[in-house]
């Protein structure tokens, strides 16, 4: 008898609920999954082919995105753990993106998919668990903001491609945009994104066209590194033009939109950054929809 109740035990057991950094992590790797497989993003990576990248492909990116799970997941940790915004928490972070980058480098044999999205990611991950009472934009952009002004000890010396490029022209790139609590998503994808779907244009189309919004305003280092200033103009105006023709579930928004892919990979100017940005306006659009409540009874 008694076996048979440890038996019936094992049976009847259900797992335990996921932790608020495990569902964080979750949450991070599949924005990053649903920005890879939106199409038809002009010169990115997308269902239809590689866009402008000779080294990169759909799968690729899926195996990047999964890779990086553990340091999301971490990074919500020790957000839970030190509880405050402060030098020891960026100083903790910063290693662990480091090491989230590393292991997405092993992943991709080299290739660099994610480090921007790293660096966006991650600040609103450990923004998001330091305090999962406050999960709309506002809040949650403000304290990524503070957390991203605080200075890492332990960083590098060597630049990005991004970094060196946005030396190069004035532009603000990935860290700027963090420090002024991603204005890129707050001000323009995201309200675009509620706009569209509010005009009953689909999931889909809504994400192109935010995707499209971010693109009309960012200075994006990706581009600027491939293409010059040449190459950032017809970025942003091209994508001015689709909005300005109804957006992407319209005929002339669509005909727009395939005129920009084209000559956005005649350039070789794959907007990169932008593509980061929208990964973060899924995150943060469905962080209190997909957590809310639950999140405050963790």
């Amino acid at each position: 008898m008694r076996a048979f109740n440890v038996a019936f035990d094992a049976f009847d057991a259900t797992p335990n609920p996921a932790s608020l950094a495990e569902r964080l992590a979750d949450l991070a790797v599949d924005a990053l999954i649903d920005e890879a497989d939106l199409s038809p993003k002009p010169a990115l990576v997308d269902r239809r082919s590689s866009g402008a990248h000779t080294d990169l492909h759909l799968g690729l990116m899926h195996a990047s995105a999964l890779s990086l799970w553990p340091a999301f997941k971490q990074m919500a940790d020790a957000a839970v753990a030190i509880g405050e915004i402060n030098p020891i928490l960026r100083e903790t972070i910063g290693r662990l993106g480091r090491e989230g980058e590393a292991a997405m480098m092993r992943t991709t044999n080299g290739v660099n998919t994610h480090r921007g999205a790293i660096w966006a990611l991650g600040l609103l991950v450990t923004a998001a668990a330091l305090d999962p009472d406050d999960l709309f934009p506002e809040g949650l952009c403000q304290r990524a903001s503070h957390l991203a002004m605080i200075d890492d000890r332990h960083q590098g010396e060597s630049q990005s491609h991004g970094q060196a490029v946005a030396q190069k022209y004035g532009a603000t790139g990935a860290r700027g945009q963090a420090q002024a609590g991603f204005p890129a998503v707050t001000q323009t994808g995201l309200p675009q994104l509620i706009r569209s779907r509010a005009a009953g244009h689909g999931e889909q189309n809504a994400r192109l066209d935010a995707l499209l919004a971010i693109m009309t305003t960012l200075s994006d280092t990706c581009v600027l590194y491939r293409a010059g200033e040449a190459g950032l103009h017809a970025m942003q105006h091209g994508a001015q033009r689709v909005l300005d023709a109804g957006g992407s579930a319209t005929l002339s928004g669509r005909r727009a939109l395939n005129q920009l892919d084209q000559q956005l990979l005649s350039l070789n100017a794959s907007p990169g950054g932008a593509a980061d940005l929208l990964a973060a306006c899924l995150f943060i659009d469905r962080l209190e929809r997909a957590l809310g409540d639950a999140t405050r009874n963790v």
